[in-house]
């Protein structure tokens, strides 16, 4: 693909990407993807999935008690537990409000590792980083922010995303589909959005304007950014998903190209000439 050539114009020292299938082929890649990125919030999505294989495994179910007074573990993943951003203490009653949490993904976390009896970070490596072949893949810190990967690693979990092997198909797509509806919420960096959607751990594209997707994207995709210049997204109507990691800090500068590239990548998926 010759759309991932863009990012070398982007205001980076360092950056890489990769488009891969639903088939798990990778059609196109730019950059090391080999390198070692910080994700910031992109670990946020893992997180999410190593919850949802915890659910199909029976450690926990969407509807245990998990965080504050009547929040749950589907109110965690949704960031609908009323947590606030950095702090462990609630803001909202659950449920009523879309507040974007990472005190609710330690809090997830620690629901885990409460019922599986397992460190959250070796339950998440064995159920999978280790399956998927993750190698390079590492969670050094918050479960909100704290891993490490490559595109390549992230290729294999944009795959995964996309044809299910480690959860069953139905779970994919409630997780990927809009969780409490309505909800409005700041999308961090993008402003206030009405409503502010998202699935189990996923943001969902729907509507939302501003946003870090193309205006192509379809509204059925998700994914997610992060603070450290990096983003994920699948778009189910183009059949792939796109990874690009950087070591630039998230900025005006990533709202500027971000769009476009994405846009660039889905048009020559669908043969168009931009």
């Amino acid at each position: 693909m010759d759309s991932v050539r863009g990012i070398e114009e982007w205001p980076v020292d360092n950056a890489a990407t990769a488009v891969v299938t639903a088939a798990g082929d990778v059609l196109g890649t730019h950059g090391d993807t080999s390198k070692v990125y910080k994700l910031a919030s992109v670990t946020k999505p893992l997180t999410a999935y190593a919850a949802l294989i915890a659910i199909e495994e029976g450690v926990v179910e969407l509807d245990t008690p998990a965080g504050p007074e009547g929040s749950t573990i589907r109110h965690l993943l949704a960031h609908t537990s009323g947590l606030a951003f950095n702090e462990h203490k609630p803001m909202a009653a659950p449920g009523n409000r879309r507040l974007y949490s990472n005190a609710g993904f330690e809090q997830l976390a620690d629901a885990l590792t409460e019922h599986s009896g397992i460190p959250f970070a070796d339950y998440q490596a064995e159920a999978l980083f280790q399956p998927l072949g993750m190698k390079a893949t590492k969670l050094t810190g918050s479960p909100a922010s704290g891993a490490e990967s490559t595109v390549d690693d992230l290729v294999a979990f944009a795959a995964e995303l996309q044809a299910p092997t480690l959860i069953a198909a139905e779970t994919a797509r409630e997780a990927t589909s809009v969780v409490f509806p309505g909800l409005s919420g700041v999308l961090p960096g993008f402003g206030h959005q009405k409503p502010n959607d998202w699935g189990l751990g996923f943001e969902i594209r729907d509507r939302k304007s501003p946003h870090w997707t193309g205006a192509s994207s379809s509204p059925r995709t998700f994914g997610h950014f992060g603070q450290s210049g990096t983003f994920l997204w699948v778009d189910p109507d183009a059949g792939a998903a796109c990874i690009a990691l950087t070591d630039r800090a998230f900025g005006p500068w990533a709202a500027e190209v971000w769009p476009p590239y994405t846009d660039a990548v889905l048009a020559e998926l669908r043969g168009v000439t931009p």
